[in-house]
């Protein structure tokens, strides 16, 4: 029996290195823009230490960042990709430029909307895409069309669009308005399209597409177009994520605490040190009581 090789898969690490995703990374290996050890590798049939020298264009692999995370409020137009051949707008060409390299966690469409995860470690994009993690994807669907009840129950007990099985999907109607409605709509696998194709199976065209939150994620009051990174605290909460904590030459040290002077109208005095002894009274006094 072979022994286990030692290390991990050469794309798992350029991933985690926040260089690109593990599917990006086979891609690069694939056109002979990687070396390892000096030598160029194409195949990502791999495994590497730290001990091996692994260079991209020439470059080595940046040094591994703590695990960020973002949520980013998508708006309609762009799409998810970090480059396209027609010249379109992307998301990541929308970012603010003082982000680092991130990856999206899935992918939303170009006329869809609302949140879509970020980070900058291909790993976790991609362990948090995988419908094993059974986390829920939701959304907010207007629709041109009459929703009727047998149709969500048809939702529910999974259906096969033009030869795909389609799980699963937990709809709900929130309102009807004329030939327009307005559904929730609740998913775990995520596939391409799959909120499009399924509502084009009863004849309802999507005119709204707005994802609202991603496993324990909500896109909440963030505004369009807007990102913000996820704390700390959250990442080790809901992922088992540690932070690495600041050095202890980095860590801010307290300030000295000053005593306010004046707080409103009032103006406080300092107390003395120590309460002053009574005067004692003269011993003719004290005969004189007696």
């Amino acid at each position: 029996m072979s022994a286990t090789p030692e290390g991990d898969r050469i794309a798992k690490v350029m991933a985690r290195a926040g260089l690109c995703s593990r599917r990006e990374a086979e891609a690069w290996i694939a056109d002979g823009r990687v070396k390892v050890n000096g030598q160029k590798i194409t195949s990502p049939a791999l495994n590497v230490t730290d001990r091996d020298d692994i260079r991209v264009d020439g470059k080595p692999l940046p040094d591994k960042e703590k695990i960020r995370l973002w949520r980013y409020n998508k708006p309609r137009g762009l799409l998810t990709t970090a480059k396209d051949p027609q010249g379109r707008p992307t998301v990541f060409e929308s970012l603010p430029k003082e982000l680092p390299r991130v990856v999206s966690v899935g992918r939303l469409d170009l006329n869809s909307e609302g949140l879509l995860l970020l980070t900058n470690d291909g790993e976790l994009a991609r362990r948090l895409e995988l419908p094993a993690t059974g986390w829920v994807r939701r959304y907010r669907v207007r629709v041109n069309g009459t929703v009727e009840v047998s149709h969500l129950n048809e939702l529910r007990k999974g259906i096969t669009v033009e030869g795909i099985r389609y799980g699963s999907v937990q709809a709900s109607l929130d309102r009807q308005q004329g030939d327009n409605a307005w559904l929730t709509m609740s998913l775990t696998e995520g596939k391409n399209r799959e909120i499009r194709k399924l509502c084009g199976h009863f004849g309802w065209a999507v005119s709204r597409l707005i994802r609202i939150s991603y496993g324990p994620f909500q896109l909440g009051n963030l505004e369009t177009g807007q990102v913000e990174e996820v704390k700390g605290k959250v990442l080790k909460d809901q992922l088992g994520i540690e932070t690495p904590k600041n050095k202890p030459h980095e860590r801010e040290q307290p300030k000295p605490t000053e005593r306010p002077k004046i707080l409103g109208r009032l103006t406080l005095k300092p107390k003395p040190k120590h309460k002053p002894k009574p005067a004692r009274k003269p011993d003719a006094d004290r005969r004189r009581k007696s």
